[in-house]
């Protein structure tokens, strides 16, 4: 599964739209599992490096402040030329501003690690990623949007988010490490919960794509339009990323992973955010949720395309040595 797992991702998508068309009236039923899978794909992922090397990672500060001015710098002057290109419904903008202003904390790692990156570097900077987001999102919307949307979004249900998706998978995991470290038991647990990795990304993605296809219906078209805004942020953000490797002097691995957290986004994080905005704000659910679809098309790319644009030096050739003569 972990050799054909962006195969599988694809697939799972596939499913989730199938039974969405199929099926529009679970999507209620569909949207209640988002948050429960999340949490409980969260806590595998943060199961994978233990505690030490997590607090190890941390100490990078040349990572961690190329990550946070990525992002929460230059990613939002991204998204202001962006922005401009909108169409004018406000739930789209709405969608559009709370997926690209938010930064991934979960599969990113999988990518970043697919593609020669840091993994353990990634996965040691989700919380303060997720924690930096809930701080300055609030702000982002309101310099975007004005007062009137930047009130929409309230403090309770990020609050919430941050509990259940961070702290309490992240307590657990590092309680079922300790249990790991003196039982054999504790050592099995660990083993089966790595091997659902895969098997609950998938789940996710199509119970999130099944629950969100329903509500397209007449707005099919404001929607489509955010599409080539969405891949050029991930052609742009290649070359930014790229930029602020070289600049902070990052080796290979960890700017590869910097590219990553740049490219990619919180969609699945910001999912249940957008679902509480008031109802005139639905439809911001499904554009984040489009956002999805174009980026793990996108990660097809980058897997193939970040070691290209960071290669790994090649040794230096040693001192020439001439040949024997008679």
């Amino acid at each position: 599964m972990e050799r054909h797992q962006i195969a599988l991702y694809l697939g799972a998508l596939a499913v989730g739209g199938a039974v969405g068309s199929a099926a529009p009236g679970a999507g209620p039923a569909l949207e209640h599992a988002i948050n429960p899978l999340l949490a409980a794909l969260l806590y595998v992922t943060f199961l994978q490096v233990p505690a030490a090397h997590l607090v190890r990672s941390l100490r990078e500060g040349r990572f961690l402040a190329a990550v946070l001015v990525l992002n929460f710098v230059l990613v939002p002057l991204v998204v202001a030329v962006l922005f401009v290109f909108l169409p004018g419904d406000r739930a789209v903008r709405m969608g559009f501003l709370l997926v690209l202003l938010a930064p991934c904390i979960d599969y990113v790692i999988v990518f970043g690690g697919l593609a020669g990156g840091s993994n353990q570097r990634l996965l040691a900077a989700s919380p303060l990623l997720l924690l930096v987001q809930m701080v300055l999102l609030p702000g982002y919307l309101f310099l975007f949007l004005g007062s009137e949307l930047a009130d929409a979004v309230e403090v309770g249900p990020f609050v919430e988010a941050f509990c259940v998706l961070i702290v309490i998978p992240l307590a657990l995991a590092w309680l079922t490490q300790g249990w790991a470290a003196r039982r054999e038991a504790g050592r099995r647990t660990v083993d089966r919960a790595n091997a659902l990795m895969v098997p609950l990304m998938c789940t996710t993605l199509a119970v999130v794509v099944g629950s969100q296809l329903p509500k397209l219906d007449d707005h099919l078209g404001d929607v489509a339009r955010v599409i080539p805004l969405y891949a050029a942020f991930l052609v742009v953000m290649a070359f930014v990323g790229l930029a602020v490797t070289r600049a902070f002097g990052l080796d290979v691995p960890a700017g590869r992973a910097v590219v990553f957290s740049g490219a990619t986004r919180n969609s699945l994080v910001v999912l249940p955010l957008a679902l509480a905005l008031p109802e005139e704000l639905t439809l911001a659910a499904t554009v984040v949720v489009t956002q999805t679809l174009v980026e793990l098309v996108g990660m097809v790319v980058y897997v193939r395309a970040v070691p290209r644009l960071l290669p790994t030096p090649q040794p230096a050739p040693g001192p020439h040595r001439p040949a024997d003569g008679g």
